[in-house]
């Protein structure tokens, strides 16, 4: 996929959240309007559903100040094609039209603290991933395991993380050194898309002496960040595998 320092080909979208996590707004201009509605633009800010992680939502600004509200965001037929979904009835714009991006950011930095906290769980929990879904107040990670494991205990441990306030970069790698190095996917059943070029690492601690995964979401800077979350439930999904649900705030009393 483009980066911001790559010129788009043709119907394709630069990715400005690969970047800068932390950026909320951009200028852009209407490529293509599809048929059932969604947007294309040449650069955005907007994150598309991916990995787990839901796509942005937010508005499109328009030269006369009047706004396109953007219930979610998608990838088009390719993943280099970033498609912003109009909520009901909103105006259809012209290709072409220059255009202002707004996320809504109270929402994507949720959701950004969540998808890091899914990170720190993997580190407290070292074993296979077999799913995930990053939400704005819960998120859950499946892991192949069948030990009985303390949900106080892996909260406790993320926490000491979050405290301990490791820096989280992002590094680049190419298509060769992933398919080079498979041992540094976590996930069990899903592998990194290659075939853009590059893939990115997400890097926990310093010299990524926490954890480094390949990861396209969106993460905060370093881990104080996530604030304060708990492992709220541990369900049993089969003989084989445990679905962690992660939650902000404390953990609620025992009675």
């Amino acid at each position: 996929m483009p980066d911001a320092m790559t010129p788009p080909q043709a119907g394709q979208t630069v990715a400005l959240f690969r970047d800068d996590f932390y950026l909320s707004t951009c200028e852009g201009r209407v490529t293509d309007v599809l048929e059932d509605g969604g947007i294309v633009l040449d650069r955005t800010c907007f994150y598309a559903t991916s990995g787990g992680q839901p796509g942005d939502s937010g508005f499109l600004e328009r030269a006369d100040g009047s706004r396109i509200e953007i219930a979610t965001t998608r990838t088009g037929a390719t993943k280099d094609i970033i498609v912003h979904v109009p909520a009901a009835d909103q105006p259809r714009p012209a290709a072409g039209e220059e255009i202002v991006a707004h996320i809504d950011w109270p929402r994507r930095y949720k959701l950004m603290r969540m998808h890091t906290a899914c990170h720190l769980l993997s580190v407290v929990c070292p074993y296979p991933i077999t799913g995930a879904a990053v939400g704005e107040d819960e998120s859950r990670v499946d892991f192949d395991m069948s030990e009985t494991i303390d949900k106080n205990d892996v909260s406790e441990k993320m926490m000491a993380l979050v405290r301990e306030n490791h820096p989280i970069t992002l590094r680049w790698i190419s298509d060769e050194e992933l398919l080079a190095n498979p041992d540094i996917v976590k996930s069990k059943n899903v592998r990194p898309p290659v075939g853009l070029g590059r893939v990115s690492l997400v890097c926990i601690g310093e010299d990524a002496a926490i954890d480094s995964q390949p990861c396209g979401g969106t993460h905060v800077s370093e881990t104080q960040e996530v604030g304060e979350i708990h492992i709220a439930k541990i369900e049993k999904k089969g003989k084989e595998n445990r679905r962690f649900r992660i939650r902000f705030g404390s953990p609620e009393p025992v009675a």
